[in-house]
């Protein structure tokens, strides 16, 4: 079975190009040369924090972040995290939240577990404004949190730094 669909593209006028380009332009070159105006800070990135785990002293330990050490392209940063826990109904990790540090937003994902999961580890990937620590962190059953953070440098565009 073959199937087929038509599309149909009207042309785009020259001053409509120009603006789109233009735009692109402005916009790639806002962030390299005014990063700061897009980031976040050490105290964003804390509030979020609490903001998850409330008053939890966090520890070290029992997460593992796979990231690249240098990522060429800030748009599609490769992550993989995992929690070392047995994944029983009495212990096991509950969720896995994560943060980037200098990102506008502090709030990456969260990813939730259950016993059920089998294993308390996922991939995904983020987009990174500049070069940046990632932070995990685990929220156990038990009611303990932990912590782990990693740093990515990113290269894009020779913006990144």
């Amino acid at each position: 079975m073959r199937m087929e669909k038509t599309v149909r593209m009207s042309p785009v006028s020259r001053r409509e190009f120009g603006r789109s380009v233009g735009l692109g332009l402005l916009a790639g070159a806002s962030a390299c040369l005014f990063p700061s105006l897009a980031s976040a800070d050490a105290k964003l990135l804390d509030e979020a924090i609490k903001k998850v785990v409330g008053n939890k002293s966090l520890k070290p330990g029992k997460i593992k972040l796979d990231l690249p050490q240098i990522a060429e392209n800030g748009n599609t940063v490769p992550v993989t995290v995992s929690v070392d826990s047995p994944m029983t109904s009495n212990n096991h990790v509950k969720a896995v939240h994560l943060f980037a540090d200098k990102n506008p937003r502090p709030e990456v994902a969260t990813l939730h577990f259950s016993p059920s999961s089998g294993k308390a580890s996922a991939s995904t990937r983020m987009r990174m404004i500049k070069t940046q620590n990632v932070v995990a962190v685990a929220e156990l059953s038990d009611g303990t949190v932990h912590m782990s953070k990693a740093e990515v440098k990113v290269t894009i565009g020779g913006c990144g730094g």
